[in-house]
């Protein structure tokens, strides 16, 4: 069999198309990968982080999503091998981790991420990736490693400051830009508008494309001008939008509709039309 993993994700980037992901907190079934697939999303983003989401529901979405050919990204909560291994374990192609402060966190992020020589990860069989096939240890080290996606958030004024250094590691993919909690970290909470939020995207950005890394925008759902101006810049991938959010705005955006339906109805309906009801008395 090959072993080549195919990712989605990646391989639209690598066409040089601008990916994008929808971000999964609220719908578990495993459905939901399939709605992604056919409304064209590049990758799934299972977040665990900004959602009570467990691991064994997470790899449920992830083998639900490779089984619809679409690549499932997880965010994990926190730097630990932990919700990492785990994850990678049950299907993941790509680890998003946030909280980064310093190239050391980053390097910890590849070392749970990776196989060797590029990190430490524990090895493992039978891996959902390989259709639960187990291969010689040294062909799926080298298989996972190049499907693998390790994203470190740049979301702090610490990680900003050595983001040259982060992106210059071995077993760094692209680094996501965290736009809503840097704004915060900054001393300017959704001021997304500010300078030093454009700063540093073209900081990242010229980091990425010095040691040939990729950039994500997240945060920036509700200004599409923004994520267009940073894609126009250099970043190759978007957070799109979360089901939560989505649900809500469709759900208002109908909610909205039938109201504007009742004011036209009532309003052109004939004055001897039905009745008010009368609790079912003449």
């Amino acid at each position: 069999m090959s072993t080549e993993v195919y990712n989605s994700f990646v391989a639209k980037m690598r066409q040089g198309g601008i990916a994008s992901t929808l971000s999964v907190r609220l719908v578990t079934s495993n459905e939901i990968a399939g709605y992604a697939k056919a409304a064209g999303y590049d990758g799934i983003l299972i977040d665990m982080e900004h959602s009570s989401m467990d691991i064994p529901t997470a790899t449920q979405l992830c083998i639900a999503a490779l089984y619809a050919n679409i690549a499932p990204i997880v965010r994990v909560p926190e730097n630990s091998t932990t919700y990492i291994s785990r994850a990678l374990d049950g299907g993941a192609l790509g680890i998003i981790i946030p909280h980064i402060r310093c190239v050391a966190d980053a390097q910890k992020a590849v070392d749970a991420c990776k196989f060797q020589p590029v990190g430490t990860r524990s090895a493992t069989g039978g891996l959902p990736q390989f259709n639960f096939q187990s291969l010689p240890r040294a062909v799926a080290a080298d298989a996972a490693n190049a499907a693998t996606v390790v994203i470190p958030m740049i979301e702090t004024p610490e990680a900003l400051e050595l983001v040259d250094e982060i992106a210059a590691l071995e077993g760094v993919d692209s680094l996501l830009i965290g736009t809503s909690d840097l704004s915060a970290e900054l001393g300017i909470p959704g001021d997304f508008d500010h300078v030093r939020i454009a700063e540093a995207y073209e900081k990242t950005i010229a980091a990425c494309n010095r040691h040939g890394k990729l950039v994500g925008v997240g945060g920036l759902n509700a200004r599409l001008d923004l994520v267009e101006k940073f894609c126009t810049m250099g970043a190759s991938w978007v957070m799109a939008g979360a089901d939560n959010a989505m649900l809500m705005a469709a759900s208002k955006k109908r909610a909205q509709e039938m109201r504007e339906l009742e004011k036209r109805a009532l309003l052109e309906r004939p004055k001897s039309g039905p009745s008010k009801m009368t609790n079912g008395h003449a």
